[in-house]
């Protein structure tokens, strides 16, 4: 068996090695096995840390096993320093746009060394969260290196210098995760490239880059280094980038990307790679006509594929494919003693997921047959949110879902351009729509676009989560002026409908008597 070397956190400075010593330290010694474990726990990103954190406060003996940085995607390569670089990126857009608001700053000048070390920091400062000494002081034996199922309800765990040790269990966990995929794309292979695990080591911003996919990851950070001051060509295959989401809403992102610098060649195809040089030729057509653009850096950011390479699932009779490995609403595999959780399984690829998931788990894993039966992955409510600028934030069925469904709805749209604080700050672009079921207040899916849209849908979610309708979100005073007073205002939009004529009428006559006095 290959076993995975673990790659140096670069550039090597005392942030990374902080972080380091914190999620993968140097000189940290594997416990002797307890025998048995209620639970192992295969991948210490956040279904791992959720699953393994709370199985031991509930007293079972439980194994994590990591065979790179603990705190997974998550706080190495996604959420934790794409938000810093957005939120430098951000800054840097927000000085340019002063004037529309009577404030002329100086030009403003961007120190891409200066925000990466910030972004290194930051992380480093978030890491002790998710270290394997805080895990081993909440009980939780922690193992480094690559694991593998075996046989009689065993994993071995396997160092780089060779060491195997035996863990026996009677429930086991795989959180294993995913990776950045790597498309069939002519060329690729010849060509040195980034993904989200590569592009945070950077310590130079690129004069011209591309960004292959326009889905949430490549549309974040081909908004970001446009804005860093990158001159940004944004692959798309689809007619426009978030193809996914509300298209009005993609429309409206599209847009800011553009105004924001980012070239989004959006429609195209045959995209072909090769080098001249030290530069990347990006060949592709756009409306059957070839065109060509040379960068000297490429971002491949076009989905994730599931780590289940070497953990012999075969052996165990857990089922998989290329989307991941095969659970059920219990989030248990075809091997009813393993369950999975994360980004190795679900289609929802978010760190918030994943802590669900696995709390259902911890569940139904040890508890299954007490008091609070089984729980079930179909009874979340999961929101999501793309971090551009503005964000789009989103919960529950697209307008396609219900039609897909045969379900009749209504839609309520409140624009921004008549929410006095957009208006105040000058951000008008963007909405909130709701769904609800045809003729009631049940609100069966939102999308919201505004610069803090991913906190805005939280409301949202509470209310669906909670049965909460459109009449009870109106009832509900909201702050004055706030952007959250769309949400109310969709509300509104409700009640109107459920006006009789005769109510019309009796309004109208009070309103006539309030006049004459």
């Amino acid at each position: 068996m290959s076993i995975k070397e673990l790659p140096q956190i670069q550039p090597y400075g005392p942030h990374n090695q902080r972080l380091e010593s914190n999620v993968h330290p140097a000189d940290w010694r594997n416990p002797d096995p307890k025998e048995p474990y209620h639970l192992i726990v295969i991948g210490a990103g956040t279904a791992g840390l959720v699953t393994a954190a709370g199985a031991a406060r509930l007293g079972a003996r439980v194994a994590l096993v990591e065979r790179d940085l603990m705190g997974g995607d998550c706080l190495n390569t996604g959420c934790v320093p794409s938000k810093a670089v957005i939120a430098s990126a951000r800054a840097a857009a927000n000085l340019r746009d002063a004037a529309r608001l009577g404030v002329n700053s100086e030009e403003t000048s961007v120190d891409f060394a200066m925000i990466m070390e910030r972004m290194r920091k930051k992380r480093a400062d978030i890491s002790p969260a998710d270290s394997a000494a805080r895990f081993k002081e909440l009980g939780v034996d922690v193992f480094f290196g690559d694991a593998r199922f075996g046989q009689d309800n065993s994993i071995e765990v396997v160092r780089q210098h060779g060491e195997i040790q035996t863990l026996n269990y009677r429930k086991a966990v795989i959180a294993s995760g995913a990776r950045a995929a790597t498309p069939p794309i002519p060329g690729l292979d010849s060509v040195p490239y980034l993904t989200n695990e590569t592009v945070f080591s950077l310590t130079k911003v690129p004069q011209r880059m591309a960004v292959i996919g326009g889905g949430p990851i490549g549309c974040e950070l081909a908004q970001s280094f446009a804005r860093l001051g990158s001159e940004v060509f944004l692959f798309e295959r689809g007619p426009t980038v978030l193809g996914r989401e509300d298209q009005d809403a993609a429309a409206i992102v599209q847009q800011q990307m553009i105004d924001d610098g980012v070239n989004a060649l959006t429609g195209t195809s045959d995209l072909q790679l090769s080098m001249d040089g030290d530069q990347i030729i990006c060949a592709a057509k756009r409306d059957n006509q070839p065109f060509s653009v040379e960068v000297d850096a490429l971002l491949v950011a076009v989905g994730r594929a599931p780590n289940v390479d070497g953990l012999n699932l075969e052996a165990v009779d857990v089922a998989f494919d290329a989307k991941g490995v095969e659970v059920n609403d219990h989030m248990q595999t075809t091997n009813p003693k393993i369950y999975a959780a994360g980004d190795v399984c679900s289609k929802y690829k978010f760190t918030h997921a994943a802590d669900f998931q696995a709390r259902i788990v911890i569940q139904n894993s040890l508890f299954a047959l007490g008091p609070l039966g089984k729980k079930k992955a179909s009874d979340l409510i999961i929101p999501w949110a793309t971090y551009t600028s503005p964000e789009v934030a989103h919960v529950g069925m697209y307008e396609r879902d219900a039609k897909e469904m045969g379900m009749s709805i209504d839609t309520y749209i409140q624009d921004f351009e008549d929410v006095d604080r957009a208006i105040l700050e000058g951000r008008t672009e963007g909405f909130v729509k709701v769904h609800t079921r045809k003729g009631t207040d049940k609100i069966i899916g939102a999308t919201i676009v505004a610069e803090n849209a991913g906190d805005m849908i939280s409301e949202i979610t509470l209310a669906m989560k909670n049965g909460v309708g459109l009449s009870g979100v109106s009832s509900t005073i909201h702050p004055y002026p706030t952007n959250a007073d769309a949400i109310r205002k969709i509300g509104d939009q409700f009640n109107k409908t459920k006006l009789t004529p005769m109510s019309q009428k009796v309004l109208g006559f009070l309103r006539w008597l309030n006049v004459g006095d």
